[in-house]
This record gives C-alpha cells, sequence and structure tokens, in this order.
C-alpha cells in the first residue's frame, strides 16, 4: 500500500514527489487468516461432553471395543482416537456443527445429561476456537447399568 503525496518548495519553484508506504493493515489480529481442523474441535467437544456429570463413555460399543484394544496395543495411538471417541464435527470458515454419541450411567435423566452435555460442549468450543456452534446432536447409544463390570483382564500371576 503506497501513497503518493506532492509537496511545494517554500520558494513555489519546485514540486517534489514524496511517497509514503502505510505499513500494516490494521490491528495485528487481523492480518492474516487462522483455519480450525475438524479434529481440533472433535476433541475439544469430546473433553468437555467427558465432563459432564452422568456420561459414563462416548461412542458406540463397537468404537469402544476397538479403542480398547488400541489402548493396549504399544504404538497403537489409544489416547489420541480416545479424546475423539463417539464426536464428528463439521467445521466452517466461522461456524461448526457437532454430533456425539454417549453412553449415559443407568438412573440419571437422559434429557437432562444431554443439555448439560449440549450447554458444556458449546460454551468450551465457542470459547477456545471463537467459532459459532450452530448444533450439537446427541445420540444415547447405551446405558451404563450399576452391575456392568469393565472388562478388567485378570492378571495371571498373583
Amino acid at each position: 500500500m503506497s501513497d503518493t503525496t506532492y509537496a511545494s518548495d517554500s520558494s513555489g519553484d519546485e514540486t517534489r514527489r514524496t511517497s509514503v508506504t502505510k505499513r500494516g493493515g490494521g490491528a495485528p489480529a487481523s492480518r492474516g487468516r487462522t483455519t480450525i481442523a475438524d479434529g481440533v474441535v472433535e476433541k475439544i467437544a469430546g473433553l468437555a461432553a467427558r465432563d459432564v456429570e452422568g456420561v459414563h463413555a462416548m461412542g458406540s460399543g463397537l468404537s469402544r471395543t476397538f479403542g480398547a484394544v488400541r489402548d493396549r496395543v504399544p504404538g497403537g495411538g489409544g489416547s489420541k482416537s480416545n479424546a475423539t471417541r463417539g464426536v464428528k464435527a463439521e467445521v466452517g470458515e466461522v461456524q461448526t456443527a457437532l454430533d456425539l454419541e454417549i453412553v449415559v450411567v443407568y438412573g440419571v435423566s437422559i434429557a437432562d445429561v444431554a443439555g448439560d452435555v449440549r450447554e458444556n460442549v458449546i460454551a468450551a468450543v465457542e470459547r477456545m476456537t471463537g467459532l459459532e456452534v450452530v448444533e450439537v446432536n446427541i445420540a444415547v447409544s447405551d446405558v451404563k447399568l450399576p452391575e456392568d463390570e469393565e472388562d478388567e483382564p485378570e492378571q495371571r500371576l498373583q
């Protein structure tokens, strides 16, 4: 961006040309573009949903089973997949939409848990990314019963 100004000498005989270059184009925060990957939004939403009381797990039974196997395999990348399990995000330039699949604890109000998850996820994603969350769809795929024990392998050695 360059503006040219003309200034005349005090004697009025000579006009000289000076070039003034304007640096920057406004506030530093507005110089450039920030893009946020779908996976980033999925991690934020997954962690925010897990923080809600009454949510036992995220994802369908099959994805949780595969995740448990991946967690036990060295180098399986269990921590990466665990954060985004049960979360799908569609991210645009200024908006995002989320689909979550959760497992709730038996005895809690599913409507209340879903509302709390929706509020927590929207607050976390909007605060951390600046994106507007246009919708959070929640599918409850299972209920964790009190007598269900986690599948912990028995130790072979005592």
